[in-house]
């Protein structure tokens, strides 16, 4: 059963930094791709930042060049780490793994950017 445990959240002032951890377990975690979605109050989710197996990288426009995805297939961790963050940053994140045409999802971690 695919198991995505999110850490690595919290408060932070603007113009910050984060850096958030998702660990997959029960999967074959090097052959898929891997994302970050968030999901602000009143909002819908959305895509933050995916990367492949192959390691190519797709960022929304509103983080790119401040948010940077990387994954560890050895560790099965996949990472976002977030510079200049900004108050409408703040919601909750969380790491996906889409498999079989099912969609697995961590728990989720808050992120705050306020001072």
């Amino acid at each position: 059963q695919v198991q995505l445990v999110e850490s690595g959240g919290g408060l932070v002032q603007p113009g910050g930094s984060l850096r958030l951890s998702c660990a997959a377990s029960g999967t074959i975690f090097s052959i898929y791709t891997m994302g970050w979605y968030r999901q602000a109050p009143g909002k819908q989710r959305e895509l933050v930042a995916s990367i492949t197996s192959s390691g190519l990288r797709n960022y929304a426009d509103s983080v790119k060049g401040r948010f940077s995805i990387t994954r560890d297939n050895v560790k099965k961790n996949v990472y976002l780490q977030m510079n200049s963050l900004k108050p409408e940053d703040t919601a909750v994140y969380y790491c996906n793994h889409p498999k079989g045409g099912y969609d697995y999802w961590g728990q989720g971690t808050q992120v705050t950017v306020s001072s």
